[in-house]
């Protein structure tokens, strides 16, 4: 983790249970790992969208990625809440997949049982809406927040990758922002945001 992006406290024994282990608002970018057929837990990103009134957590998953292959064989998995802008890199645009379900990186974590909620289609792309119901969670490290531009930039640049290949979206703009988010990460952004950007390059088929 970088200085300028962590203020870690250190461990934290400070309390697991059925709830979230953090006040959700919008839209937070999380890491989530599910457990595949070869006993791996494959690790993905993961937009967790705040509750709506009484109901429950939710997240979409479009086409049929190992997420949504997991989530449907399996019913369940860890969500998790890392600054660590090279782990998120890795989770949004890498196959990746682990020995064991939490990250080292996870200042926090939730267990969570999901159920499927709405679904449909966007073009060619099929989408499902995932309920999302803690059944255990824990905080690992409690941090004093910073804003760090470059860390920001880092998760928009992986948005912006994801979509190259998306018949939707325009391809020189995309370019263009990720042109953007790298000149971001340069001037504002610490050593783990440059190695997480350098990441993005070698795990993208383009050049901007």
């Amino acid at each position: 983790m970088t200085g300028d992006s962590s203020g870690d406290g250190g461990p934290d024994s400070g309390g697991s249970g059925k709830e979230w282990p953090v006040a959700l608002a919008g839209v937070s970018e999380t890491v989530v790992t599910t457990l595949g057929p070869n006993e791996r837990w494959n690790v993905a990103a993961l937009g967790v969208h705040a509750p709506d009134g009484d109901g429950p957590a939710t997240a979409t998953t479009w086409g049929r990625t190992r997420t949504w292959r997991n989530f449907r064989e399996r019913g369940s998995g860890y969500v998790q809440f890392t600054r660590d802008p090279v782990d998120f890199a890795e989770a949004a645009l890498s196959v990746r997949e682990e020995d064991d379900p939490v990250l080292n990186s996870a200042d926090a974590w939730v267990e969570v049982e999901v159920g499927r909620r709405d679904s449909g289609s966007e073009g060619d792309t099929q989408w499902i809406e995932w309920a999302l119901h803690p059944i255990d969670s824990a905080v690992e490290r409690r941090v004093v927040p910073t804003t760090n531009r470059g860390h920001a930039a880092v998760v928009e640049a992986t948005v912006a990758a994801s979509r190259l290949g998306v018949p939707s979206y325009d391809r020189e703009t995309l370019l263009d922002r990720l042109a953007y988010f790298e000149s971001v990460v340069e001037t504002a952004g610490g050593e783990r945001e440059r190695a997480a950007f350098e990441r993005v390059r070698e795990l993208v088929d383009a050049e901007w």
